[in-house]
Order: C-alpha cells, then sequence, then structure tokens
C-alpha cells in the first residue's frame, strides 16, 4: 500500500461505514499517514478494525453508530471530539446499493431503503459535525457519491448519490466563508473483497441475477480502461481531497472511475 507519510500528522478524522470497502482502506490509509482516525460503523466489526490499526502502532477509536439516524451521527461526532478536542477531516462513506433491478421492479418499501441508505447518513453527519467545524474555522468534508447517477437497474440509488452531490456543491457554497471544505469522489465499479456485512439480500433468482449482471456489464463497457477499480484507488482520491495539498478545491465531484464521467 503506498502512503505519503504524514499528510494527516496531528489531524483528528471520523471515517464512516469503516469496516470493509472503501472505508476500511481510507481508515488504514489516513492512519499510516498519521492521522488519529474515529472508525464508524454499525457493526459491531468495527471495534476489531481500529484494534488491527492500533495493533499497528497507529491511532484508532471505534464508534458503534447508526447513521441512517441524526442521534447516531450526534454521538459519533461528539465522540470524535471528546477524544481529541476537535474534527478535521469528516469521510462520508456509508452507503451503498442494496437491490439492482429495473426502477418499476422496486416496492415502495425499497425505494424507502436505498434513500435511507445511501443519502440520509451523509446529511445527518454534515449536520453533526458542522457546529465543531464552524467553531474552528476550519475542516474538511469528503463524501464518497457514486458514477452510478448514470447507471442502469440502480434508480433510487442513483436518485440518493445525485443528493450527495447536490449536498456536496450546495454546503460548499454556504460553508467557505467558515474556512471549510467540502468535496466528493464518485466511485466507480470497485473490486472489493467479499463482504463482511452483507448490503441486503442475495440475488433471488435467475432474473434478479442477470439484472445484477446487467449492472457489472455497464459499469465496465462505461469505462476507459475497461476494468473495476480496487479499494486502495479509490482511498488514495479520498486521502488527496482531504488533505492539504487539495486546499484549493471545494464544491468538488471527482470521477474516480476509470475513465467513465457518470
Amino acid at each position: 500500500m503506498t502512503a505519503f507519510h504524514g499528510r494527516f500528522h496531528g489531524k483528528a478524522a471520523i471515517v464512516t461505514g469503516a469496516v470493509q470497502g472503501i472505508g476500511w482502506a481510507v481508515a488504514q490509509r489516513m492512519a499510516a499517514e498519521g492521522g488519529s482516525v474515529v472508525l464508524v460503523d454499525r457493526s459491531e466489526l468495527v471495534h476489531e478494525s481500529a484494534e488491527k490499526l492500533r495493533a499497528d502502532g497507529r491511532r484508532a477509536d471505534a464508534v458503534v453508530a447508526d447513521l441512517e439516524t441524526y442521534a447516531g451521527a450526534e454521538a459519533a461526532a461528539a465522540r470524535a471530539v471528546e477524544l481529541h478536542g476537535r474534527i478535521d477531516v469528516l469521510v462520508n462513506n456509508v452507503g451503498g446499493t442494496i437491490w439492482a433491478k429495473p426502477y418499476e421492479h422496486y416496492e415502495p418499501d425499497q425505494v424507502e431503503a436505498e434513500v435511507r441508505r445511501s443519502l440520509l447518513p451523509s446529511l445527518w453527519t454534515c449536520r453533526a459535525v458542522l457546529p465543531q467545524l464552524i467553531e474552528q474555522g476550519s475542516g474538511t468534508i469528503v463524501n464518497v457519491s457514486s458514477i452510478a447517477t448514470r447507471g442502469i437497474n440502480r434508480v433510487p440509488y442513483a436518485a440518493a448519490k445525485g443528493g450527495i452531490n447536490a449536498l456536496t456543491t450546495a454546503l460548499a457554497m454556504e460553508t467557505a466563508q467558515h474556512g471549510i471544505r467540502v468535496v466528493a469522489t464518485a466511485p466507480g465499479g470497485t473490486d472489493a473483497p467479499p463482504r463482511q456485512v452483507p448490503r441486503g439480500p442475495a440475488p433471488d433468482g435467475e432474473q434478479e441475477q442477470e439484472w445484477g449482471r446487467q449492472v457489472v456489464q455497464q459499469t465496465v463497457d462505461s469505462t476507459l480502461m475497461k476494468r473495476y477499480g480496487t479499494p486502495d484507488e479509490q482511498a488514495a482520491a479520498v486521502l488527496f481531497l482531504a488533505s492539504d495539498e487539495a486546499s484549493y478545491l471545494t464544491g468538488t465531484v471527482l470521477p474516480v472511475a476509470g475513465g467513465d464521467q457518470g
């Protein structure tokens, strides 16, 4: 794993959805680069993740919280301030499509579940940290969106991630006067290890499996590189945007998708 050591030395960061996938890759890299990282996840496995980092001599703490609720986001932010007295970086990584199928096959409760999963956690966590960031007069928020805002068989998820893009640009306009940057990455398909905590039910039958295959094919076909990325490639972009190297970037949504612009 390549790392630019020291970019986050002395900085306190919150990384949500930190147990697996992009969130875990971000937490590892940020801790390796000197950051004090508060890993947040609704799974109790987050304690094991933080312990792995501490075993490598990193500064890491764990918070179990349901970020689909404001109470969960507020508790995570309060714990980070309690531990470090400040919040320098927030990486909003919670999200991920639950079902893959044409929109006419979604039930109303499934549409609501997709929005709760992929939009509300970022909305709530941004709201929870803002008073601290405004008081400090500094801070960076990196939201993780998706290239799937232009994709098939995931309309509710795409709509939620379109909301993440709007959150990023609108909040950047509001908060620049306070010394706060708000940016986002838009990952393409990412070839992560098997999930420890499933996002949702496995495809039910051949038709649902075929809809899933269509998503994979469209994702690969839409890239110039004709492949999925890796969690480390996604984390590299997140860490750049979170670092002082990106100090003149705000309101930007950066596609990280092998040339697919979404």
